[in-house]
């Protein structure tokens, strides 16, 4: 059983820890409106991107084949799968929900090559003998739109050398509040993503430079805001699965706390009442050694 002065201390370093998990939760809070903030204000960029692309395809007669867009033999050569996970753990199921899709299609391409953005992830595939790509060392925490183009080139000049003939994405998509696993083809993209239909419009557009030669440029910025896009999506996420583990820890101190409260009383209680028997048993045993005298 433990002692009053046991139970104390339990109830010190469970304030403590409060303290610190309450502190994790504001930090992860702050983090997540920030980046979210940062995300929307490049967003319209890309989405006019978007359409631009559309727009060059909708407008020119010539062969406006890329090779952003592939050949159809993307399966047939070396895949690589980039995968974003956290830096730290202390963010519920966060890291083990992206590396179990990771690895499920590890599983699937044994051949292929691996880019992890993430000490967390980088060190689970160490630990199981999986080869991690050297050199690609980003860290997860305040993603930059600099950091996204630094990837996407990486990964385009693998691509156009044919070290790669096809790159997926593994990311944690923040929807409406939720983190939700996603996969993507990153490279080759798929061509009728950025084709609309445009019967009865009245299209009118002239370039000066072949076209081909712009939508190379503007495909390896496409890219790059996707990569951004992901970076930020997925350390959205992980500061909110933070959030959610901090606040049921939060919940669990509470209870931990009621609790030992409860037994301290109990005991101090009963150390109370043991003490009164002590000096009644006492006092009655000075007047009955004083009635014999």
């Amino acid at each position: 059983m433990s002692t009053i002065n046991e139970i104390r201390h339990r109830i010190q370093s469970v304030r403590d820890t409060r303290k610190i998990t309450n502190a994790m939760y504001l930090i992860a809070s702050t983090k997540v409106r920030k980046a979210r903030a940062d995300l929307e204000r490049t967003r319209p960029y890309f989405t006019a991107l978007k359409t631009e692309i559309d727009r060059m395809f909708a407008v020119t007669d010539e062969d406006t084949q890329s090779l952003y867009f592939g050949d159809g033999h993307e399966d047939e050569g070396t895949r690589g799968l980039f995968v974003i996970t956290a830096d730290k753990g202390l963010a519920g199921a966060y890291n083990q929900n992206v590396l179990k899709k990771a690895q499920e299609l590890y599983n699937e391409h044994r051949d292929a090559k691996l880019y992890v953005v993430g000490e967390y992830g980088r060190q689970f595939f160490v630990h199981h003998g999986i080869t991690v790509e050297p050199g690609f060392d980003y860290t997860a925490q305040d993603p930059t739109l600099h950091r996204a183009r630094e990837i996407c080139e990486l990964m385009i000049e693998l691509y156009k050398t044919r070290k790669l003939s096809r790159v997926d994405l593994v990311y944690t998509d923040f929807r409406g509040g939720v983190e939700v696993v996603s996969t993507a083809k990153l490279l080759p993209l798929d061509r009728e993503k950025f084709i609309k239909k445009h019967e009865g419009e009245n299209l009118s557009y002239e370039y000066e430079q072949p076209v081909a030669e712009i939508l190379a440029r503007a495909m390896h910025s496409f890219v790059a805001g996707f990569v951004y896009s992901a970076l930020v999506d997925s350390y959205c996420s992980e500061q909110n699965a933070r959030m959610v583990a901090m606040s049921g820890a939060d919940k669990n101190a509470e209870e931990i706390l009621s609790d030992l409260s409860l037994e301290f009383n109990r005991l101090r209680q009963a150390a109370i009442t043991q003490e009164i028997t002590e000096i009644s048993s006492g006092a009655k045993s000075m007047r009955n050694n004083g009635a014999k005298s």
